[in-house]
């Protein structure tokens, strides 16, 4: 079990006394970013303070000690995923990550008429990478209906996939529903019909375990702002076989095991070949921290607790019977909102008047808007520091919510 309120004293977000228009801060927007624990504060600033220098740069004490901690950290990685160290690709984020896939693996071997399939839940980062390479190899994308909850379903897929579906790009948890997609299950189908699955894993990663070799999926990308660790990094894992058949997106130092001037290159091995110029090695080593930081909670430990904090937070809110939930019966410890007749980014700027921080809008999924059936809803996001204080100051603000609207304006 999580003692979240323990956990807390980790966080110096929320213990410095932090502030909402003059309201104790209730951070619930953590499918947006996570707070950072002290021991990922501090090894950012070590490395800053005693460990500044490049990797693979120099042949002095320093930058060896860089090389090893970043070898250390492909380690770490690859347990998180059960993953070999030499298929974790350091990259800027999930966002990068699906990029590279899209334009080093996709736009390589798709041709005119080949098949992508999506869905409607899917995140843009998930969306326009493939909508480009669409463009650029005449591929189409198609999107695999939803049940009528928001679900992927593998029945759905088998409806779907054919004969010329090359890849299937979707979310194991959608960021606005929160739905747990049974991509063990769909890899199996892809594979069968000869394509491969791409995985976003920006909203599963940090909150559950996730065991890549027993999905068996392709490609998984991945964020550490996410999940503790600093902005600007994250993790590209692929099978060793695809990712050496993959091209870089990007080419630079660091990459390449030599060039001349007849504009010859061969580049070195997956994953350094997809690591041109310097890495974000402080971003780096704040994810390794943040890691172990999670896998010593126990992944296990915090998908329970988000579990049961987002049973919790549904049963009040349908309590006060003056809001719309969209996603009571989903798994994640997200819960998808509006307050009945106002708009999410009112409501939204009311629960900020009572300190409290949600989400509002369509949550970068505008595909989904027509599924809803409303432009635009408010997300309220758990993670292992959430408490029910936390959710009962939020139930609380939303009995009130449509008084206050309606006398403000």
């Amino acid at each position: 079990m999580i003692d979240s309120k323990l956990l807390r004293n980790d966080f110096p977000m929320l213990t410095n006394g932090i502030k909402m228009q003059g309201k104790p801060l209730v951070w619930l927007d953590n499918a947006s970013t996570t707070f950072k624990p002290l021991c990922v504060l501090e090894a950012v600033s070590k490395y800053y303070t005693h460990e500044t220098s490049n990797s693979h740069r120099g042949d002095y004490d320093l930058c060896f000690n860089m090389d090893t901690k970043i070898m250390e950290a492909r380690k770490t990685l690859a347990s998180l995923l059960n993953a070999e160290p030499k298929e974790i690709v350091f990259t800027a984020g999930t966002t990068m990550s699906i990029n590279q896939v899209a334009f080093g693996y996709a736009a390589k071997y798709l041709k005119e008429g080949d098949e992508i399939l999506l869905t409607e839940a899917e995140h843009a980062s998930n969306v326009l990478p493939w909508y480009k390479v669409c463009e650029m190899t005449g591929a189409v994308t198609r999107f695999i209906p939803l049940t009528k909850e928001g679900r992927l379903t593998a029945e759905n897929l088998e409806k779907t996939i054919s004969s010329k579906t090359k890849i299937i790009a979707v979310a194991q948890v959608t960021n606005v529903l929160g739905y747990v997609t049974p991509i063990k299950e769909l890899a199996a189908i892809a594979h069968k019909h000869g394509a491969i699955i791409v995985v976003d894993g920006a909203q599963s990663v940090p909150h559950m375990k996730i065991d890549v070799k027993d999905l068996d999926c392709d490609f998984l990308s991945m964020s550490g702002h996410k999940m503790c660790g600093p902005t600007g990094v994250g993790v590209l894992y692929g099978k060793f076989d695809l990712l050496q058949k993959t091209d870089p997106f990007m080419t630079g130092g660091g990459m390449n095991a030599k060039f001349n001037m007849c504009g010859e290159a061969s580049y070195l091995e997956a994953p350094v070949k997809f690591e041109a110029g310097t890495l974000n090695l402080e971003g780096i080593i704040g994810l390794d921290a943040a890691v172990k930081y999670i896998m010593n909670i126990g992944l296990d430990n915090i998908n329970e607790h988000e579990k049961a904090l987002k049973k919790y937070a549904v049963e009040q809110l349908e309590k006060t019977g003056n809001v719309t939930i969209y996603n009571a019966d989903s798994e994640a410890g997200i819960v998808t909102f509006n307050i009945k007749d106002v708009f999410a980014q009112d409501a939204a700027t009311f629960l900020n008047s009572k300190g409290i921080a949600c989400r509002s809008g369509n949550h970068c999924a505008k595909i989904l808007n027509d599924f809803l059936g409303t432009p635009a809803t408010v997300r309220a996001s758990f993670y292992f520091y959430t408490t029910k204080e936390d959710i009962d100051a939020l139930v609380d603000a939303v009995k009130h919510g449509k008084e206050f609207l309606d006398a403000y304006f």
